[in-house]
C-alpha cells in the first residue's frame, strides 16, 4: 500500500480508552477478541471495562500485507447466545469481510475496531479513527523501537569514506 499510519502503544491506549468510554453504560457478558489483531485491544478494554471472560475467534485474512481469503481456524467454544451481551474486538475494518462474517455467527454482539478503512466501516458498530483505504497501519506489536544516529553524526561518517 502506498501510504503508512503508524500506531504506537501510547496511540492505541488511548483510543481503546475511548471505545471504553462510550461502552460503560451497558453490562457485558465478555469480550470475543479477533485474533490476532483484536487481542490487544480486547485486554485494553477488558482492563478498562473490569471484564473478567475474554475469548478469541481466530482468522487468518492477511499474510504479510495482503490480504487474502478469510481462513476460520478456531471458533469461541459456545456460540454465547449469537454473541448478545458481548463486544467483539477486532484491531481494524479494511473490507469488511471478516466483520461481515463474524456479523453473521454472532449477529447479536456490538463489534468495535479501533480503525475503519471506508469499504469496511458500515459493518462495525463503532469504531474510533477513520483510515484511507489505500493506507496500511503499522500496529505497535508489529514494529520496533531502534537507535537512529543523529543526523550530524550520520554526515560525518559519510563524509568519511
Amino acid at each position: 500500500m502506498k501510504n503508512k499510519y503508524i500506531v504506537t502503544w501510547d496511540m492505541l491506549q488511548m483510543y481503546t480508552r475511548t471505545i471504553a468510554k462510550d461502552l460503560l453504560s451497558t453490562k457485558w457478558k465478555g469480550i470475543i477478541a479477533i485474533s490476532r489483531g483484536g487481542l490487544v485491544p480486547s485486554a485494553l478494554l477488558a482492563r478498562e471495562l473490569d471484564i473478567r471472560y475474554v475469548d478469541t475467534f481466530c482468522v487468518a485474512s492477511y499474510y504479510y500485507g495482503y490480504q487474502h481469503n478469510i481462513n476460520i481456524i478456531k471458533r469461541t467454544y459456545h456460540n454465547h447466545n449469537n454473541g448478545k451481551g458481548f463486544i467483539i474486538v477486532d484491531d481494524l475494518t479494511d473490507t469488511g469481510n471478516t466483520a461481515k462474517l463474524i456479523k453473521k455467527v454472532y449477529n447479536k454482539a456490538y463489534l468495535v475496531t479501533i480503525f475503519a478503512k471506508p469499504s469496511g466501516r458500515n459493518f462495525v458498530d463503532k469504531y474510533i479513527i477513520d483510515i484511507p483505504q489505500n493506507t496500511w497501519i503499522e500496529q505497535p506489536w508489529d514494529t520496533g523501537i531502534t537507535f537512529i544516529p543523529p543526523i550530524k553524526n550520520k554526515l560525518n561518517a559519510d563524509n568519511r569514506t
